[in-house]
């Protein structure tokens, strides 16, 4: 082992010992390298004369730059936008998510927490958590309706074994005990558990309720005094876009963070979907746990592991992209463009729900709940969603997601309000022309 991998485990083992439990082989092994990278840092603090030690061209002083470049980002210097950036991210990017992250989620006060460390979007965060806290065999919980890259994610890259309990209860709420029927069958056979939390729930739109939350921090922290180890991922990409009331607006992360010392709560964000930027590919991890007497330090560690697994990845994100998004992040008229958006989602959600209570479609199908996020789903009674999902492409030229035999998912953030109505009747006339023996 790298005497930088040991010592950052030793600095863990200290503050927490479970923490260092729960790093996968890889993870253990991980350390932010002091190469290149950290040569350079130090020569750009010092080398006030002449400094040669970056993997850049310059030209009089500047990064060297094609006009025809930096004719598309006018406004931007080089130094903000086409340079390498730091493998942990930009430190003011940084710095104002977290604060930000803290206004949004007020139940953070008082807590300790790491600073984010950028990754290339949620998908490349996932990837970097499977790296670095998922072994072969490991567990992860997931519900019975899931994004399907959790399992090229974490299934095939990672090796890991997906174990699904039912999503919702008969009554339409989160099912709270079949997640923790789950979880306590495998604390009895492992030392360790991972928990994939993701709300607002792609493929269904649904956030847990402030009651539902608190019954599942509550599960998830009394395993964790049984004795095993939890690390709970909560996939925040769609944060903020809560329709309903009596909803959580929070993240889950909130509720974890101090729970227990076997309890790592760890966030996954960014202005992917959060700021519509989906191309910029910004997304954050975040770490939340007992850190001992010296957080910093603790979380420190964290961060070169992850800096170090990026490193070790893709290098370090786009520069131009984390410039973007801090630009926005700081412009005074952002939070009143967001709240623009905002509320033109959810007109769009409640014009679902108000389309969808016509009895019309009682016979062709049942809506799954929904308060939030980019997405619905209905659950077809009498035809395959798969025969449905080709029919209405090939007959009416409408695109919906399939999700096995009965399920099909509707993203409504990309349906202008005047349109949902004749969406759903098109699903309706294309079910009654399968009935009927007609298409696929």
């Amino acid at each position: 082992m790298n005497p930088l991998a040991s010592q950052l485990n030793e600095i863990i083992e200290n503050a927490n010992p479970h923490v260092l439990e729960m790093l996968s082989d890889v993870g253990k092994n991980l350390f932010f390298p002091k190469g290149i990278l950290a040569q350079s840092a130090e020569a750009k603090e010092k080398a006030h004369r002449l400094n040669a030690t970056i993997g850049i061209a310059k030209e009089a002083g500047r990064p060297m730059v094609l006009q025809s470049v930096t004719d598309s980002i006018s406004g931007m210097a080089p130094e903000e936008s086409l340079t390498y950036a730091p493998s942990y991210g930009l430190p003011a990017l940084r710095a104002k998510w977290r604060d930000a992250m803290h206004g949004k989620n007020p139940s953070l006060a008082g807590k300790t927490i790491s600073l984010p460390v950028v990754a290339n979007g949620i998908t490349h965060a996932i990837s970097l958590v499977g790296d670095i806290w998922v072994d072969p065999e490991d567990v992860v919980l997931l519900p019975d309706m899931m994004w399907g890259n959790y399992n090229m994610i974490l299934g095939v890259r990672r090796k890991a074994v997906i174990r699904q309990y039912r999503l919702f209860t008969e009554d339409g709420g989160y099912d709270v005990d079949a997640l923790a029927e789950s979880l306590a069958r495998e604390a009895e056979k492992r030392d360790k558990v991972i928990v994939l939390l993701n709300f607002p729930h792609n493929p269904t739109g649904y956030t847990v309720t402030e009651e539902e939350a608190d019954r599942i921090a509550g599960v998830l922290t009394s395993v964790a005094e049984g004795g095993t180890n939890v690390i709970v991922v909560c996939d925040d990409a769609y944060f903020g876009l809560v329709y309903d009331d009596g909803i959580l607006k929070e993240s889950i992360f909130s509720r974890l963070t101090d729970r227990h010392e076997r309890l790592l709560a760890i966030k996954l964000d960014g202005a992917t979907k959060e700021n519509y930027v989906w191309g910029l590919r910004v997304g954050f991890i975040t770490y939340g746990c007992p850190a001992g007497k010296d957080p910093a330090l603790f979380y420190d560690a964290l961060e070169r592991k992850t800096a170090g697994c990026v490193r070790g990845n893709i290098s370090n994100c786009s520069h131009l992209s984390q410039t973007i998004v801090l630009r926005s992040l700081l412009d005074p008229a952002y939070q009143a463009q967001k709240q623009e958006k905002y509320l033109l989602m959810s007109r769009r959600a409640k014009e679902v729900k108000a389309v969808l209570a016509d009895p019309t479609y009682a016979a062709a199908w049942d809506v799954y709940p929904f308060n939030s996020g980019y997405f619905m789903c209905i659950r077809l009674k009498t035809v395959n969603a798969e025969k449905v999902r080709v029919h209405l492409l090939d007959k009416y030229g409408v695109g919906l997601i399939a999700l096995g035999d009965t399920d099909l998912r509707v993203a409504f953030s990309c349906l202008e309000e005047s349109d949902i109505r004749e969406l759903f009747d098109t699903v309706l006339a294309a079910v009654q022309d399968l009935e009927k023996g007609q298409g696929v």
